[in-house]
């Protein structure tokens, strides 16, 4: 038996940062009697600061799975166990310790519950965009459930709709919830669908209402389509959501920022008309150059980090009998997904020109939305920025992201008369609003900050230099 139990290696639960002390597991992406090798993927596990997936520390079978999806244990507590079949105890089979979910005892695929018709939100979404069926889809996930990487893998293949085709026909509707392309629920649905339903055809075959794609903001975009529960509780005028684990974060961080600091908060209203000019000049070849979008965000950004400067105290945190003035400028970028806010961070972002910042905020979007984040990206942030305006905002009072001292949002912009002089005139014209921790912060020095963002953005020129 020595021998058995020294080819059985314990995967604990690592602690990703200094200040992690325990973790969520948000879902298995093994189950029990699955080969795994060394750095595979076995699960995606959430912190409070990120999603993570966690690799194997050892290559073998899945033999056992210790803590269930959506339990939270502490750093080095022991998820799960990786060796050779051969390991286990005479008798023993594959399994999960009293979870049912996983066929316990079984070790077979035949006793597993049947997932196929269960979609995640994020598999409907990526489905949906590209074309897919889902019903025709094979799953790898347990249970026969289809994954995101299934759909990438289809994807590739080349499986989207045909030229002529409806695009998202084959998404699925959750009983009891909203429609996932109408955004009504089902006692809204316009009466085509309703008689649809009555013909008995099933809702996966029901003809689906085209929207608008819709034109205001600073993006041209679809209509955002609100997160699907996968196991909505069907009620009479209501049904229920899981807490997910990054929620709960959030949810805790949020109490957390408005009980401790109070928030005042002030606007400014800037013109912006250069700065839309010098993009609109330099946007397409700057596209050719580098492959991705010059953005307005990087020139609000370097305008801040600049205005940081002349107002270093902006740039601190509250620490009870001292205020802790960060030397380094690492602005943190509130990121929104379907479900959830990221603020990862820009490092040194005082060091980089608008150029650099740009690809900063390309590369931290894309890795926020494809799930793809690490602690190392969400640590060290010492003011927030958020370009609320990216979907038609034009006023906005954030929360402040504790322990910080400043949250500063940009919002759109939108065409409107200005007096200059004695003359009316046609201006690009955005607001810049700031909430700021009043125990640190006062009117006096905020207001002379966010002047200086002001004047540092309306001093774009078609010469500035981005490089």
């Amino acid at each position: 038996m020595a021998k058995h139990a020294a080819e059985v290696a314990e995967i604990v639960m690592p602690q990703l940062a200094e200040s992690v002390v325990d973790a969520t597991i948000s879902k298995w992406l093994k189950r029990p009697g699955d080969r795994v090798e060394e750095y595979e993927p076995l699960c995606e596990i959430v912190t409070d600061k990120v999603t993570a997936e966690l690799p194997s520390t050892a290559a073998g079978v899945l033999l056992e799975i210790r803590v269930r999806e959506g339990e939270t244990v502490g750093v080095g507590t022991v998820i799960c166990t990786v060796g050779d079949v051969q390991a286990q105890e005479p008798g023993a089979s594959f399994g999960s310790a009293g979870d049912d979910d996983f066929g316990a005892g079984t070790g077979t695929e035949r006793n597993a519950p049947d997932m196929r018709a269960r979609y995640s939100p994020a598999v409907r979404m990526l489905a949906a965009e590209h074309g897919i069926d889902l019903r025709r889809l094979t799953g790898t996930g347990f249970g026969g459930r289809i994954t995101r990487k299934d759909v990438l893998k289809a994807i590739e293949a080349g499986a989207g709709a045909r030229d002529g085709e409806p695009r998202n026909t084959g998404t699925p509707f959750t009983p009891g919830s909203r429609d996932f392309s109408t955004g009504r629920a089902p006692s809204q649905r316009p009466d085509a669908v309703q008689a649809g339903n009555a013909s008995g055809r099933s809702i996966e075959e029901l003809p689906v209402e085209k929207l608008p794609v819709r034109s205001t903001g600073l993006h041209l975009s679809p209509p955002a389509v609100p997160p699907i529960p996968e196991d909505a509780t069907e009620g009479r005028n209501e049904y229920l959501i899981d807490v997910t684990p990054v929620r709960s974060t959030i949810a805790s961080r949020m109490r957390q920022s408005v009980t401790e600091i109070p928030h005042a908060w002030m606007m400014v209203e800037v013109d912006v008309t250069n700065l839309v000019a010098l993009r609109n000049k330099l946007k397409d070849e700057f596209m050719k150059r580098e492959g991705f979008n010059l953005t307005y965000l990087a020139f609000v950004l370097k305008a801040v980090v600049n205005a940081i400067k002349d107002y270093p105290i902006v740039n601190s945190v509250w620490a009870v009998d001292k205020i802790i003035v960060k030397r380094d400028i690492n602005i943190s970028l509130a990121i929104g997904t379907e479900d959830a806010v990221y603020t990862p961070v820009i490092k040194d972002a005082d060091r980089k020109n608008i150029a650099g910042l740009a690809r900063e905020i390309d590369t931290l979007t894309k890795k926020a939305r494809s799930g793809k984040l690490t602690p190392a990206d969400m640590q060290g942030g010492t003011i927030t920025v958020n370009n609320t305006g990216s979907f038609g905002s034009i006023l906005s009072q954030p929360i402040i992201n504790y322990p910080q001292a400043v949250n500063l949002t940009f919002e759109a912009i939108v065409k409107r008369p200005v007096v200059i002089g004695d003359m009316i005139g046609v201006r690009s014209m955005a607001n810049m609003c700031l909430s700021l921790d009043h125990r640190i912060l006062d009117g006096v020095i905020c207001g002379r900050f966010l002047q200086r963002v002001k004047e540092n953005i309306e001093a774009y020129q078609l010469d500035t230099a981005i490089y």
